[in-house]
């Protein structure tokens, strides 16, 4: 997107190819942080709160690295009011993460879980937490039934 949005604002595309790289590189670090962070159990699956507050950190970070290598004007109020601004989108960021990382982690782990000890733990984790999302679904599906059946 950093790459794509540099090329229509009229940028060349080496400096669209930097800015999307600048923007990549901290938030794949960041994004493997994460991971590693849930691996040990700092975060838990299914849970935005700590995840929502480790973006609000992370992801003005990344954006702060990548305007000063793929400078855009972004620092003109200074970097307070940026940090700030970065700090509030951060949250939509981190719905898009979290989305897409429990989208996709499950599956690598399944692949990982046989000969790595971590990744078969963290993989229990999530099959834990789908087991509780689908007893909850179950028990509103049962509720909403019953009390449709009460009402007639």
């Amino acid at each position: 997107m950093a790459g794509g949005l540099t090329l229509l604002a009229g940028q060349s595309t080496g400096m669209a190819g930097l800015a999307a790289l600048a923007l990549a590189t901290p938030l794949a670090l960041f994004g493997g942080l994460y991971s590693m962070l849930l691996g040990h159990g700092v975060f838990r699956p299914g849970t935005f709160g700590p995840v929502g507050l480790y973006w609000m950190a992370a992801f003005p970070v990344s954006r702060l690295a990548q305007e000063i290598l793929a400078p855009t004007g972004g620092l003109l109020e200074g970097v307070g009011p940026f940090l700030a601004y970065q700090a509030m989108i951060a949250l939509g960021f981190a719905i898009g993460f979290l989305w897409v990382h429990e989208r996709f982690m499950p599956h690598w782990l399944m692949r990982r879980a046989g000969d790595n000890p971590l990744a078969g733990e963290l993989l229990e984790k999530y099959l834990r937490f789908a087991r509780i999302v689908g007893a909850r679904k179950s028990a509103r599906k049962s509720a909403g039934k019953s009390a449709g059946k009460g009402g007639r």
